[in-house]
């Protein structure tokens, strides 16, 4: 789909998930701003749980569901909820903006320094599994000695 009708559908979720978020945030190829976008990704730390649950069911059928992911079909675009919180909302939001190869990438530099991107969101570790980075992205690429992309440059 075209990336405006993608927007007009995050914006409509943002609109019915934040009243039980702390946070909520569109990320994907949307945040990257790609012309072409196949789903609708969000990064989601909730305030109301149970509500929540109960407005992500009136967006459309779902299909997945799970502590750390809800995927639901909203009017036949794909919708991805992935949940965060506090200490793993910025790498989640990183990873989950993406691109792949611009993961791939941050991976690689980690794992040069003998360091690991916990995917799942818990940071940046070095060799010995202390936590160097994660709460913000910045922080993470700082750590890794890259100047910051905005996502829109994570091609």
């Amino acid at each position: 789909m075209q990336l405006e009708r993608a927007k007009a559908i995050a914006e409509e979720v943002i609109k019915r998930l934040s009243p039980y978020c702390q946070r909520i945030e569109v990320a994907g190829s949307v945040r990257r701003k790609k012309p072409t976008v196949n789903d609708v990704d969000f990064v989601l730390i909730p305030s109301d749980l149970w509500n929540l649950q109960h407005e992500i069911m009136g967006l459309g059928q779902v299909r997945i569901s799970g502590m750390k992911i809800m995927r639901v079909m909203a009017g036949g675009t794909q919708v991805d909820l992935y949940f965060a919180d506090e200490k793993t909302w910025a790498t989640l939001l990183l990873i989950r903006t993406g691109s792949a190869e611009n993961n791939i990438r941050l991976c690689t530099m980690a794992k040069k320094k003998g360091w690991h991107l916990a995917a799942g969101g818990g940071g940046l570790f070095d060799e010995n599994g202390q936590r160097t980075a994660g709460d913000t992205e910045a922080s993470i690429y700082e750590a890794l000695g890259l100047p910051y992309q905005a996502p829109w440059e994570r091609s």
